[in-house]
């Protein structure tokens, strides 16, 4: 297999706002992209231009007609990046909020009875959407335990506990606590194995900035991201919903098209922002590829990040020159271990006797924003089990340098000594 290309990394960076400096803060080295990756400028004045306009759509003017074509468009865009040539897009609230409405779709509008499955690895944006909706109908909540050594939840965990009366079935892309991503084609056809016709949602929102989306090779029910952590802006959510979700019961105004899942108008400028976002992807792949077809570009930009992030984060791990990695110091302990082929662009890890707080005031002080990560409702389900109170999340980004990963372990074989 040929190595993949280096990424033009002067010219992505210069795509996006407040790359090497904070508005408030000054300079500074960015790695909490899986709190909210940068912005590209692209969106920023895409979102002013649409913030400007009054019109709305569904009206007998040319603006109004303007706006339906730019929706329009941004719904191919999805379906070229998430390549999903089926179902529906639509955009929400937040990526949480469409989480819980797709999982309440499918939870009451299935049969009666049964079952709702999912893991412990869970972000609570599926996995309370799940518990809850599952017990207001009187089904059983099953949960797949995850290997804590891993950070991972697999097919083989899935299948040893599918029933089946499974109703519907939920699965984590990736988790922004341990960055390891999970096979949801291998999980969705175990899951299958045993109950065809069940529902199944994936929350991809933490996987999404990666570029690697492959709905068509699913075999799934739904998908949800949140924009801005993929180069867009706040304020939306991005849900992929398949013509059988779309054909439940669905809230929706009475009277209304069927298979409607907007309700009020919507910002023209989320979806046109989307397309800004698809836009750069489609670029980047022509800078890393020769490829002529727009797919294919889009999965040569996904391969060339997955490259250049797993570079930065075994680096971040095994130390790069003279600078030892994480790995080296005392009493470390790394997420989903020292060496997963599975990990996406995020390091979490401990120190045995130095609190986390105490690592991020550190490295914060020194123009390094990472984050830490408590054992609360959203990350004790993967710290508690590990023994942590909390942990130092490094979330990188395909446009992190590995001057910047250098900058980190200096900081941090300052903070040893």
């Amino acid at each position: 297999m040929s190595a993949q290309p280096d990424l033009p990394l002067d010219a992505i960076r210069a795509r996006f706002a407040h790359v090497a400096e904070c508005p408030f803060s000054g300079p500074r080295i960015f790695f909490e992209n899986a709190g909210g990756a940068f912005t590209l400028k692209s969106v920023i004045e895409t979102s002013a231009r649409f913030a400007a306009i009054p019109d709305n759509q569904g009206r007998d003017n040319d603006a109004s007609r303007a706006l339906g074509e730019i929706i329009a468009k941004a719904r191919a865009d999805m379906a070229m990046f998430f390549n999903a040539p089926e179902g529906r897009f639509f955009v929400g609230e937040s990526g949480t909020e469409l989480c819980f409405r797709l999982i309440r779709t499918a939870v009451v509008g299935s049969a009666p009875g049964g079952s709702v499955i999912g893991s412990s690895i869970e972000h609570p944006a599926s996995r309370s959407a799940a518990q809850h909706w599952s017990g207001i109908t009187g089904k059983r909540y099953i949960s797949v335990p995850h290997d804590d050594a891993t950070g991972q939840v697999t097919a083989e965990g899935y299948a040893a506990l599918m029933t089946p009366d499974v109703r519907l079935a939920t699965i984590l892309h990736t988790s922004p606590v341990t960055g390891i991503a999970n096979d949801v084609a291998a999980i969705s056809a175990a899951i299958r194995d045993v109950a065809p016709g069940t529902f199944i949602f994936v929350d991809g929102i933490q996987h999404a900035c990666h570029g690697q989306i492959d709905i068509a090779s699913y075999d799934i029910d739904g998908y949800v991201i949140s924009p801005y952590k993929v180069f867009s802006r706040h304020g939306y959510g991005i849900a992929w919903a398949s013509d059988r979700l779309t054909a439940l019961p669905i809230e929706t105004l009475k009277d209304s098209p069927s298979g409607n899942w907007e309700m009020g108008t919507r910002d023209t400028g989320a979806y046109a922002t989307f397309s800004d976002v698809v836009n750069y992807f489609d670029w980047l792949g022509g800078e890393v590829s020769d490829a002529s077809d727009r797919r294919a570009r889009i999965e040569a930009a996904g391969a060339a990040i997955h490259a250049h992030e797993e570079s930065l984060t075994r680096a971040l791990i095994e130390g790069t020159g003279n600078l030892p990695g994480l790995a080296e110091l005392p009493g470390v302990t790394i997420i989903g271990g020292h060496d997963n082929p599975h990990r996406e662009g995020l390091v979490t890890f401990a120190l045995r006797d130095m609190p986390a707080e105490q690592i991020v005031d550190h490295l914060n002080a020194q123009g390094i924003r990472t984050h830490i990560r408590r054992a609360d409702h959203y990350s004790g389900n993967i710290l508690t089990p590990l023994g942590l109170e909390a942990a130092v999340r490094v979330s990188l980004c395909h446009y992190n340098t590995r001057d910047e990963v250098s900058a980190l372990l200096a900081a941090m074989k300052e903070l040893a000594a």
